[in-house]
């Protein structure tokens, strides 16, 4: 018997980074979200080892990196890293985007739920989400639980739920791409320690030294990294077949297996020894797909459930989790009432080309590491122009996705970009600025923003400070993190257009007063 509760603001289907991600930024914002996960607990499955690109960025703009990596200090660029197999320098990158972190996915989920339960955001572990019916005014879900069955209505539905998305099939939304011709096996192993020749290096007899990463031969794409002594991961890619949809699930004798036709040699791969969770799955046809839209009237898409690609450079997370500030701030807008028109519609007009580039140089990387000669001279051509500086600087970018830059309606070099990584004069970073979720106006010009942001007070923080160097006399920075406005000499028409078009009408001083 099904019962109906209380009507909530926004629901989220799927407690994984992307979907605990915009729970946080709602109930930053004072809102209560609900997220429904059908686990009973958080998922020990090892999917992401890291997070690459300008989400580590975005992380640090609520303090979250320093959570997640356990350090105090601010993110810090990469000196390299890889594209196809390729290592690609950025030591001569000026401005270098591209950031990482070494952590697994498990625990990005457990720290983020930890961090949305302590905002007020609600996780109900084992409800899953069965169906829904949308009408003008919001959306009711019908949800299964271990205490029963009920309906919960909501003003907007958030579908977090993977690349099978049942929220994204419900709401009609097309999921078009390709499906390629290719079995990629993954799993934990153990190898003897006569084969290890350090960290994310491997030796085997007959073939010689295999570098961290994925390494491309004749038989197909070979893939190791060794993140723990003793617990290597070690995986195959093998193109032009698919096993039927009935195959057995992955064993350790078949992964040995294919890193045989792989390689052309015998690699002594054992289950490991240690405790787990362990890896140990095959992806039977690599999809590469992207919603055609993802809103839906008051049903929106994030992360895997918008798009899906290969794992090549693990760009899934810092996709996924752009996505997830992108659209928590302009649902919390909505919600409380201040949100201009076209808001919640800017959220696929940003994010959907930024799908795009991720699925065009997964792509790409996946043709670069097929076999034959045709490729290898490619290789060639294409590890030269890695090498130049401007080579490297444009991958950095592709790889960070910070060569996407919105729509803002305002033609400063600045405007549209993620906020320069910038520390004031007294101390503080750009990012501490932002740690509450609420937009800022960054006066660098010695005064006058503050007068002519006074009817927005409410929702801008106002912050007037001095930095060497400045980029501009004063920026308007998104909660997201990127520049919505900005100006080298102060512009008071100019900033008081930007501020109604991204945060609404102005509110009376007087009313502010009260």
């Amino acid at each position: 018997m099904k019962h109906t509760t209380d009507q909530v603001d926004v629901v989220i289907s799927g407690a994984g980074p992307n979907g605990l991600l915009v729970a946080g930024e709602l109930a930053l914002a004072g809102l209560r979200p609900v997220v429904l996960e059908q686990l009973a607990e958080p998922s020990p499955e090892l999917k992401a080892n890291g997070i690459v690109g300008q989400a580590n960025r975005v992380l640090d703009l609520r303090g979250l990196y320093q959570t997640l990596s356990g350090s105090d200090e601010p993110p810090q660029p990469m000196d390299g890293y890889i594209f196809a197999g390729m290592q690609v320098p950025f030591t001569d990158v000026v401005d270098n985007p591209m950031y990482g972190m070494l952590i697994q996915q498990p625990r990005v989920v457990r720290e983020l739920a930890d961090w949305v339960r302590g905002l007020g955001a609600q996780i109900r572990w084992g409800h899953e989400l069965t169906d829904f019916e949308q009408g003008s005014d919001g959306v009711v879900l019908d949800v299964s639980s271990p205490e029963g069955n009920y309906r919960l209505p909501a003003t907007y539905l958030v579908g977090a739920d993977g690349g099978r998305s049942p929220v994204r099939k419900k709401a009609g939304i097309d999921f078009p791409g390709l499906t390629t011709d290719v079995i990629a096996r993954v799993a934990h192993i153990s190898l003897p320690d006569e084969l290890r020749t350090g960290y994310g290096a491997l030796n085997v007899p007959g073939v010689g030294q295999i570098p961290f990463g994925h390494n491309r031969f004749e038989g197909g794409v070979l893939i190791y990294a060794e993140f723990q002594a003793g617990r290597s991961m070690l995986g195959t890619i093998e193109y032009g077949s698919v096993l039927p949809e009935d195959a057995p699930e992955l064993t350790i004798d078949e992964l040995r297996e294919s890193v045989k036709r792989v390689v052309g040699a015998d690699l002594p791969v054992e289950p490991p020894s240690g405790p787990g969770p362990h890896a140990l799955r095959r992806i039977n046809g690599q999809n590469t797909r992207q919603a055609s839209q993802y809103r839906a009237g008051n049903v929106f898409l994030v992360g895997d459930a918008a798009h899906v690609h290969s794992a090549m450079g693990g760009p899934g997370l810092n996709l996924g989790m752009q996505d997830a500030m992108n659209l928590g701030w302009k649902l919390a807008a909505a919600v409380q009432g201040w949100a201009p028109d076209g808001l919640l519609d800017s959220y696929h007009s940003e994010r959907w080309p930024a799908g795009q580039r991720v699925m065009m140089h997964s792509m790409a990387q996946a043709a670069l590491m097929a076999a034959g000669p045709e490729v290898t001279a490619l290789r060639t051509l294409f590890g030269e122009l890695l090498a130049t500086p401007d080579g490297s600087a444009h991958i950095a970018g592709v790889l960070a996705g910070s060569d996407v830059r919105y729509d803002v309606g305002d033609g400063h070099r600045l405007s549209g970009r993620f906020v320069p990584a910038l520390t004031l004069s007294d101390g503080r970073r750009i990012a501490q600025l932002l740690h509450r979720g609420r937009p800022v106006l960054l006066d660098l010009s010695g005064g006058g923003c503050a007068g002519a942001a006074s009817g927005w007070r409410d929702r801008v923080d106002v912050v007037e400070a001095t930095v060497a160097d400045r980029p501009a006399a004063a920026l308007l920075i998104r909660p997201d993190g990127y520049v919505a406005w900005a100006a080298d000499e102060f512009d008071h028409d100019g900033l008081r257009a930007a501020l109604e078009r991204w945060f609404g009408p102005e509110t009376e001083v007087s009313a502010l007063s009260a």
